[in-house]
């Protein structure tokens, strides 16, 4: 690699970056899964090459079983703030300066666990990221769709009593299997709420799920979206009603949902003038982080540096921020990118 390369990656790892679209319990380092497993009294690993073989997936539904399994080696609820924390630290070592991280909870209250000491754990977890590293994050609540709508208004009343650092509410799961129709009264109140609104879509199911989500359940952002990109007036209609695509491309491959980086639509949507963002999703189990997203951009989809920076806008503009932390975050971040090629052209 000539010093030219050696130079323009450095300059991509140091570009102001914003992620919109990751899960706690997925950021979980191989390391540490060895440390919950131990707390837990479950060992099937030995060591941290084995956690990573584990995570090779055949496709998404293999991928869904290995979270669950990561899921259940969380027994205590202050775990969740070395989660967290270790998450962000990641983060802000790629210059992430905001995350809307993704915590599903009835995963986990199900499982016998307090609600309200979990969002405290996290929030610990932030707190201690936000001194440490200068990075901010809020929470959106994945409401789970393989639960059913019945848990999903449980959930909100959760919300309702501890709102905490919440901005949005999701629907995450095997979207193949429950579609986002039956949680329209649900949306429907957390929207009441002051909650953003979010769906997976368009991952592991066509256009109609996009359709679904957009139409039916009125939101704001699509996770994923990668079945978008088959039908030209879906892409029209998130275009013109400012639809934002949380775009996954590394979790997209590994997970068998697309066959190569080459082949994500991302560099689509963006062409298109869709406010499309580039995000980790699980990262520890995709084996990637921020800058990796970005490098594969630059290296295998000939996304421009401007290009990239341009990603991190749309990730601002279609944050679920106060305008004036907006407004803030837009301004420091370009000043950021700036100063970056103003320096890289001396």
């Amino acid at each position: 690699m000539g010093a030219g390369a050696v130079d323009t990656e450095r300059l991509i790892r140091a570009l102001p970056k914003v992620e919109q679209h990751v899960h706690i319990v997925g950021s979980t380092k191989p390391e540490t899964l060895l440390w919950l497993m131990e707390k837990s009294d479950t060992k099937p690993f030995k060591t941290v090459d084995d956690v990573r073989s584990f995570f090779q997936y055949r496709d998404f539904p293999h991928f869904i079983s290995i979270y669950c399994t990561v899921m259940a080696c969380i027994t205590d609820e202050t775990q969740f703030e070395r989660l967290t924390y270790e998450m962000l630290d990641s983060n802000a070592k790629c210059n992430v300066q905001y995350v809307e991280a993704s915590f599903s909870a009835p995963d986990h209250v199900l499982r016998g666990l307090d609600y309200g000491k979990m969002l405290n754990a996290i929030n610990r977890g932030v707190s201690r990221a936000r001194n440490d590293f200068g990075v901010e994050c809020n929470l959106r609540i994945d409401l789970v769709r393989n639960y059913g709508p019945k848990v999903g208004m449980q959930i909100l009343d959760l919300i309702e009593s501890k709102n905490d650092n919440i901005v949005s509410v999701d629907i995450g799961g095997s979207e193949e299997r429950f579609p986002p129709k039956p949680y329209v009264p649900v949306f429907q109140r957390a929207k009441k709420m002051g909650l953003h609104l979010v769906a997976h879509a368009g991952e592991a199911a066509g256009p109609e799920s996009v359709w679904e989500a957009v139409k039916q359940l009125g939101v704001e952002r699509i996770g994923h979206g990668v079945a978008a990109s088959t039908d030209p007036k879906l892409m029209q209609y998130l275009l013109e009603h400012g639809v934002a695509i949380e775009a996954c491309p590394t979790s997209n491959v590994k997970t068998g949902v697309v066959k190569t980086l080459e082949k994500h639509p991302i560099k689509t949507f963006f062409q298109k003038g869709i406010k499309v963002s580039a995000n980790t999703d699980d990262p520890s189990m995709f084996g990637t982080d921020m800058n990796n997203e970005y490098l594969q951009l630059y290296h295998r989809l000939n996304f421009t540096i401007p290009q990239l920076f341009k990603l991190t806008l749309n990730a601002i503009e279609s944050s679920f921020l106060s305008e004036k932390h907006n407004d803030n975050l837009r301004e420091s971040s370009t000043r950021q990118y700036q100063r970056l090629m103003n320096n890289s052209n001396k």
